[in-house]
């Protein structure tokens, strides 16, 4: 059973960083995809950040040069991780991690059976 949980995320100004984390469970390292997502309110979700089982790494044009997705398998534990730098307001939103077996689009949401709660980033002006 796949779980995936997301911490993180709060308040910070723009310009500022924060760094979310996915801890996962129930999935093997080298077979699954995983992704950053976020959703505001009254937008659509929006697929932020990919990386592929072959480590292959997808950004979004609005966080492209901002914002850096990796991953850590330490002690047989995964987590997905977000660097986000100079964070503006438009980048408000809930956070989500997604992962699945067989992605061939790293920012489409359909893509992803498995998903986290989220975490709420809010970016001050």
């Amino acid at each position: 059973q796949v779980q995936l949980v997301e911490s993180g995320g709060g308040p910070v100004q723009a310009g500022g960083s924060l760094r979310l984390s996915c801890a996962a469970s129930g999935l093997t390292y080298s077979t699954y995809a995983m992704a950053w997502f976020r959703q505001a309110p009254g937008k659509e979700r929006e697929g932020v950040a990919g990386i592929d089982s072959d480590g292959n790494i997808k950004y979004s044009d609005s966080v492209k040069g901002r914002f850096t997705i990796s991953q850590d398998n330490a002690k047989n534990t995964l987590t997905l991780y977000l660097q986000m730098n100079s964070l503006q307001p438009e980048d408000t939103a809930m956070y989500y991690c997604a992962a699945d077996r067989d992605v061939w689009f790293l920012l489409v949401g359909a893509q992803y059976t498995y998903w986290g709660q989220g975490t709420q980033v809010t970016v001050s002006s």
